[in-house]
């Protein structure tokens, strides 16, 4: 079974594809940030947004959707665009025929380093010890966050 893990984003958005193996041990399939540039029109943007996500979809072939909820910050500007990239990137995995689930930022820090105030670094830190990660690929902070959503869902999902 493989689960794509979203950082949602407007600009930066976190993606991961995580197999749950019957061994016991999640791997590592796949990750990237990909970036939509500020030149762009709006809409230009949703639209390269739902167009990765679909082709990450028909090359990966998951079943699950794993997308951390939108944490709300002082810029209700950037929260709105970023509701607005979930809006699409859920819209298509549930088109495409994927199982969805969201997980708040407390979930995904409990799960992954068993404190629900954990920072970035310990995230990016606990990360490793739970997956192995190719050691030629330079992963950034959303990827590292997309996994640990991904591994949120395989965590605590009882509907296997």
């Amino acid at each position: 079974m493989r689960i794509l893990g979203i950082d949602p984003g407007y600009e930066r958005l976190g993606i991961a594809i995580i197999e749950k193996n019957t061994t016991g041990k999640e791997s590592y399939v796949y990750s990237e940030c990909f970036k939509t540039s500020p030149k762009e029109p709006h809409e230009k943007r949703l639209s390269l947004i739902a167009k990765k996500i679909e082709s990450v979809i028909e090359e990966f072939l998951p079943s699950t959707l794993a997308i951390e909820t939108l944490f709300l910050n002082t810029n209700q500007k950037t929260a709105f665009k970023v509701s607005e990239s979930r809006g699409v990137l859920i819209e298509r995995a549930a088109t495409l025929g994927l199982r969805v689930f969201e997980y708040t930022p407390l979930q995904i820090k409990t799960a992954v380093t068993g404190y629900g105030r954990s920072d970035k670094n310990q995230i990016i830190s606990m990360i490793p010890r739970l997956i192995d990660l190719p050691k030629d690929h330079k992963t950034q902070d959303d990827e590292y966050d997309a996994i640990g959503v991904a591994l949120t869902c395989i965590a605590t999902e009882k509907s296997w």
